[in-house]
């Protein structure tokens, strides 16, 4: 059985390094903030979050229980990472940061400027 769990432990692992490394290449790489902004928060969540898990495994086969800290860690990533996302994005609406000519909508700053306006009226 530990070694079925150190194996599964080895595969998060990796995958969780692979994702990272996507998320990090698609920071640098990408064209315009929005897609910036979107490529680490996803990637680097499943990878992070496949980093904790295995780690969790790995503490309960060695030490017969599991590791609360490592569980608040997950929970507080997968929480926060989503709201700061959008909370980054808006403020770049509101900024005017401008996108990549290839957006579907690239008016979607407008509009949104245009409901706050009448929402504050």
């Amino acid at each position: 059985m530990t070694l079925i769990v150190e194996w599964l432990a080895i595969v998060l692992l990796i995958l969780g390094a692979l994702f990272i490394l996507v998320g990090a290449i698609g920071l640098v790489k990408l064209p315009d903030f929005y897609t910036r902004l979107h490529a680490p928060t996803k990637a680097s969540t499943l990878g992070i979050g496949s980093i904790l898990i295995a780690s969790m495994m790995l503490h309960m086969v060695n030490d017969r229980g599991i590791n609360v800290q490592e569980l608040v860690i997950s929970l507080f990533l997968f929480i926060t990472a989503p709201v700061s996302a959008y909370m980054m994005a808006k403020a770049a609406i509101h900024r005017d940061v401008p996108s990549v000519d290839r957006t579907q909508n690239p008016h979607i700053s407008q509009t949104i400027k245009r409901q706050n306006k009448e929402h504050e009226k």
